[in-house]
């Protein structure tokens, strides 16, 4: 009896050990403080760090004025996938929304992101990033994908 147990235990172990594992980019979105009706769409990166197929089936908002968008493709082992969400900039004042992301990750099925920040008609004019900063910024979101592969590869 003892030993069935122990198989059982074992088996579930490497069961666990061998699955599609779900890792964000980041789990917060902070917008800072925008003007009404400026460009609402950010994006966040989902990457499989585990060593099966992840799927995405549902990605819920709280409400009406989020407006996520994703793909039910498969994220192969180490790829990654964006997660485009909107939110209604033309609603003044503070916002501080949930969405929730269903996949097929056994440890985390649901998991929940966040976007916050402010709406206000006196914030300042948006700069465009110059090519430097672009570069810079897409070095950043690379580096911190590889990060969360690491993070991941230590639990």
């Amino acid at each position: 009896m003892k030993k069935l147990i122990a198989g059982i235990a074992l088996f579930g172990t490497f069961a666990i050990a061998s699955a599609q594992t779900i890792t964000f980019d980041k789990t917060t979105f902070d917008y800072g403080t925008i003007k009404p009706s400026s460009d609402g769409t950010r994006f966040f990166t989902v990457t499989n760090t585990g060593d099966k197929p992840l799927v995405l089936s549902n990605v819920k908002a709280s409400c009406g004025c989020t407006t996520p968008d994703f793909s039910t493709d498969p994220i192969m082992p180490g790829k990654s996938a964006k997660i485009k969400v909107g939110y209604n900039t033309a609603i003044n004042g503070g916002f501080n929304k949930m969405i929730e992301v269903f996949s097929n990750d056994p440890a985390n099925s649901r998991s929940v992101i966040y976007i916050k920040g402010n709406v206000d008609a006196n914030a300042p004019e948006p700069k465009p990033l110059t090519a430097e900063e672009q570069k810079a910024a897409a070095k950043a979101e690379k580096k911190a994908a590889k990060q969360a592969k690491k993070v991941a590869a230590v639990k």
